[in-house]
């Protein structure tokens, strides 16, 4: 049975101001299993969360779950629904599904401790939070393993565990907290973002870590504290296309003959390209595709995060959200491409092949000209390809700045932090620049 850590704050509505508001809280004792074992604070005296509403004594109350299966599906998804645009990585049933095949959990250095906010009078789930307990920094993609170094250094102290609010082993943007739709959502979101700092006050951790959140939401949290970073990543944009044509017609003369001249090879190749989707998809494309990702990580000397559990429960109860393009030869399966499908974007995931790079020009044709022919057959506003990979640029995909959000609850080492990542966006934005020059279009 789940635990939970429970924090309730009562606020008197004042038409919105609530610095003034009475608060009390409670923070029950837990273990939290790891190298080490930290302690949790049974008591913290201040504010964790006010949160005007149209009640005169309003309660909102925060809770840490252990599992995304102590929250019901509909209420999550219902705040979820709450998003402006939406994307499947939050959904109940992808982080259900992190769990449920053992790739998330305190085994493998995950362990959930999702943020749910509930209205304390009716129990009704108001925003929620996809959030991790972390023994590591990896399967994040926002690097940290300098500040873990410099965080002993500096008091002798342990960085982990740390809190992460992602999605694990999937950089996508999207917005981290979810708030159920209503006349309150943008007070109940303002709330409870003021109020992370002291969940990981209370908790004891080292620091809190939110990672490829909106710019909107890297915004916010600026106001409660949070360092911002800027990252990067590729991603294509449609300009309003209508077919792959249209979209070649505004590169170079150069890069447009070079997209054409790696398109013709493959299709004249021994290889046929499937695209499947929904019931298309079977249990011998997901076994498969299992074993090309264990190849390409097994290449690159790379850490196999996902279980093949977890690609056939996708395959049982998200196909739907899945774009799978495969390659197949004399009737094989040799190579294929995961993508899944967002309100407005297509996320490219993974990628394998059976016989490595065999195939020439067969993983531009899956990941991305695949990707973006989709994306303009289906009206999607752009592609995500993720980060690595300057080859990205001539085919379209063009460097595109990343958002994420850091509270440390050491204020000197705060400031350290700080000061570095102001000298870092400088750097960064300035390499977006740069190699945003190298465009391919006109």
């Amino acid at each position: 049975t789940s635990q939970r850590n429970t924090y309730t704050h009562t606020s008197e509505s004042d038409g919105g101001t609530m610095a003034n508001a009475p608060r009390t809280n409670t923070c029950t004792t837990r273990a939290v299993e790891g190298r080490t074992k930290k302690r949790m604070v049974e008591k913290r005296r201040g504010g964790i969360c006010n949160a005007a509403r149209d009640t005169k004594d309003a309660q909102v109350q925060l809770s840490l779950v252990e599992s995304i299966l102590d929250v019901s599906e509909e209420e999550w998804d219902e705040c979820w629904n709450g998003q402006g645009v939406k994307n499947p990585f939050l959904k109940h049933r992808f982080l259900s599904c992190l769990e449920r095949s053992g790739s998330v959990g305190k085994r493998t250095g995950w362990q959930p401790q999702h943020l749910v906010a509930n209205e304390t009078n009716t129990g009704k789930l108001l925003a929620c939070m996809p959030m991790y307990l972390k023994s590591h920094s990896y399967g994040e993609y926002v690097f940290d393993h300098s500040w873990a170094s410099a965080y002993i250094q500096y008091g002798g102290r342990n960085y982990y565990p740390k809190l992460q609010s992602c999605v694990p082993f999937t950089p996508a943007t999207g917005n981290r907290l979810l708030v159920r739709n209503g006349p309150d959502a943008p007070e109940i979101a303002k709330a409870v973002s003021g109020a992370l700092p002291q969940v990981a006050d209370a908790l004891g951790v080292s620091s809190l870590h939110i990672t490829f959140n909106t710019q909107e939401e890297w915004e916010e949290l600026k106001q409660s504290g949070f360092l911002q970073r800027i990252g990067m990543q590729y991603h294509w944009k449609n300009n309003g296309y209508r077919t792959f044509d249209d979209f070649l017609g505004e590169l170079q003369q150069k890069k447009r003959k070079s997209i054409r001249q790696e398109r013709k090879k493959v299709a004249a190749s021994s290889v046929e390209i499937h695209r499947l989707t929904g019931r298309e998809i079977e249990p011998k494309h997901w076994d498969a595709f299992y074993s090309f990702y264990r190849n390409t990580t097994d290449r690159k000397w790379g850490q196999a995060y996902l279980s093949k559990d977890f690609f056939h429960l996708v395959g049982e109860e998200m196909a739907e959200d899945v774009l799978l393009v495969v390659a197949t030869e004399d009737n094989e399966i040799v190579a294929g491409a995961l993508n899944f499908i967002g309100e407005d974007c297509l996320f490219g995931r993974n990628w394998g092949c059976k016989f490595g790079d065999y195939y020439k020009f067969l993983h531009f044709e899956l990941c991305y000209y695949q990707a973006i022919e989709y994306a303009i057959e289906t009206g999607l506003a752009r592609v995500e390809a993720g980060a690595q990979g300057e080859h990205k640029i001539q085919r379209g995909y063009l460097p595109t700045a990343t958002y994420s959000s850091h509270y440390f609850t050491n204020q000197e080492f705060r400031n350290a932090v700080g000061r570095f990542l102001h000298h870092e966006k400088r750097q960064m934005m300035h390499t977006i620049e740069i190699l945003g020059e190298a465009s391919p279009f006109k």
